[in-house]
Order: structure tokens, then C-alpha cells, then sequence
């Protein structure tokens, strides 16, 4: 019996495992190894660590964290569920562990636009986050990919790094009507085409071909294509969700489930590493304040 399974090995549930270690409580972080970063070679706005690879990072914390002793497994939590006094979780091995408390910080994936050539260039020079890439490509040619408001709403984002922003619907019509006064107020180029693929060498975008034939030279594409739960965890267990399809929880990372709390991207907050591992330490304080209250050792 651990006093805390962590499911996530990600920023949030690394911060956590740091907090709770030092509070000498028993931690189990039970992560699969696919980081929605993977992808990328950098990431940025995380204060004294901006530009770090994402997997160094991690490595980083995995080592600060193995001097608290908390334990780390590699698998994939398939499916968890609340008892009377504790909760267990089952491995897609089958193996079984047992905790007083539950956290979850396993994140969400992002939904890939499916573009012939997208898969060479995603991490390199395609985007989903223009506040993560948008300096490396500034006063560049760029691309906003998505349906309708999405598409607009990215590209307008997208001027505060470059002039030069065009909008790529993918064969959605009546985009150029609907927002004509923004389109126009802010000079936007929108193409409707449906996309062939997407021309690039090495990771680098060279151009947009469309299936008419014709294209444009762009340098990097951004992409507004949605994003789900990575895991099914936190509905199996019963959360509440919002209209966004972010679990709900309170200021202290608690979700309705007494006992279970969820910290980082899964809750569709501002998504940044910096904030995750911010919630996860809010998470871990929170939970140690629960156990204290149980221990009667608070006023």
C-alpha cells in the first residue's frame, strides 16, 4: 500500500513525486513513456530551463526525485478503481498496486490534422503551440490549419510573431464570408483547397500543395485541430468534465472524487510545462494536508 500512485511521469506528476518525497510519504508514479512533447527538440518558457530538450528535462527530475525514494514503474495504467479506504490500479501487464490517495497526471494528446508529409515536419516545423514555437519562427512565412473559427482565431494569434500569416482550411467553404472584416482588417490570405501534402526536406516545410495543383511557400505550419483525454482514467473513476472536455477540479487540484486529484494538461487550463509542474506542486501540498488531517495533526 502506497500513501500515493502518481499516474503521469510528465512535469506535473515528477513536481508532485518531488513534494510528496520530501514529505516522506511513500510514491509510486506509474508513467508509459510518450510525453505529448515528444516530438518537439526544445521547449520553451519554463524559467532557467527554457530551450531544454523535453526528455532531458524529465531525465532531471527522474534523478532528483530518486533521492526521496519514490519508486517509478514504466507501464500503462488501463484502469483504476476507488474502494471503501484506497484505490487500485491494474497495468496492461496485469499487475496491481494499491494507494491511499490517487493523482492523475496523464495529460492530454493532441489530434493530428492527417496530411500526407505531416508526419516528417511535426516537432520541427509544424506546430500546435504558438507560444512554445512562435519565437523560432518569427518574420517567417507561416500557415494556420484548422476549420472556420479555430483557423481565423490561430492565425490572428500568429501576427504577434509575423506579418506574413495565411489560413489553410483544408476544403472548408464560406470561411472568407463568414470573417471577411477580419480577414481584411488584418490582411489575411485564406485558402480554401483541400491539401495534397505538405512539401518539406530534413523537417523543414518548404510549401503547402494543394489537390488543384497549386500551393504556397510557407516556412512553418501551426495547426488548431483539437486535442482529447489521453487516458480514460478519470472518467472510469467518475470526474466531472467541462464543456471543453477538461476534467473540473478545484484551486487545490481536487476533482469531485474524494481522495483523486488531477494536475496538468488534462484539466485544458493554460498549457504550459511551467504551469503543470506548478499544479503538480499544488497538488502534492494539498494531498499532504489531507493526510495530516487524518493523522490529527492539524488544528
Amino acid at each position: 500500500m502506497h500513501d500515493v500512485i502518481i499516474v503521469g511521469g510528465g512535469p506535473a506528476g515528477l513536481s508532485a513525486a518531488l513534494v510528496l518525497g520530501r514529505c516522506r510519504r511513500s510514491v509510486l508514479i506509474i508513467d508509459q513513456g510518450n510525453p505529448r512533447n515528444a516530438a518537439a527538440k526544445k521547449m520553451h518558457g519554463y524559467l532557467t530551463r527554457d530551450g531544454i530538450g523535453p526528455k532531458e528535462l524529465l531525465r532531471l527530475g527522474r534523478r532528483e526525485i530518486h533521492r526521496y525514494r519514490v519508486e517509478f514503474r514504466r507501464g500503462e495504467v488501463v484502469d483504476a478503481m476507488r474502494g471503501r479506504e484506497h484505490f487500485q490500479v491494474r497495468l496492461h501487464d496485469g499487475s496491481r498496486f494499491r494507494s491511499r490517495k490517487l493523482l492523475l497526471a496523464t495529460g492530454v494528446r493532441d489530434q493530428l490534422p492527417r496530411l500526407p508529409g505531416l508526419t516528417e515536419l511535426y516537432g520541427k516545423s509544424v506546430h500546435h503551440c504558438p507560444y512554445c514555437d512562435g519565437w523560432e519562427w518569427r518574420d517567417r512565412a507561416l500557415a494556420a490549419f484548422g476549420e472556420g473559427k479555430r483557423a481565423i482565431g490561430l492565425a490572428l494569434s500568429l501576427k504577434t510573431w509575423s506579418d506574413d500569416v495565411v489560413v489553410c482550411t483544408n476544403g472548408q467553404r464560406g470561411v472568407r464570408a463568414r470573417f471577411a472584416n477580419a480577414i481584411e482588417k488584418h490582411n489575411l490570405r485564406v485558402f480554401e483547397q483541400s491539401i495534397a501534402r505538405l512539401d518539406g526536406r530534413a523537417g523543414k516545410l518548404r510549401r503547402i500543395v494543394f489537390a488543384d495543383g497549386s500551393s504556397v511557400k510557407r516556412d512553418a505550419l501551426f495547426f488548431s485541430t483539437g486535442q482529447r483525454q489521453k487516458s480514460m482514467l478519470a472518467e472510469r473513476l467518475g470526474c466531472e468534465f467541462d464543456r471543453k472536455g477538461g476534467v473540473v477540479v478545484d484551486k487545490r487540484e481536487r476533482t469531485n472524487v474524494p481522495g483523486l486529484f488531477l494536475c496538468g494538461d488534462a484539466s485544458k487550463d493554460v498549457q504550459f510545462v511551467i504551469k503543470a509542474a506548478a499544479e503538480g506542486a499544488v497538488a502534492a501540498v494539498t494531498v499532504n494536508k489531507e493526510f495530516q488531517e487524518e493523522e490529527g495533526r492539524v488544528l
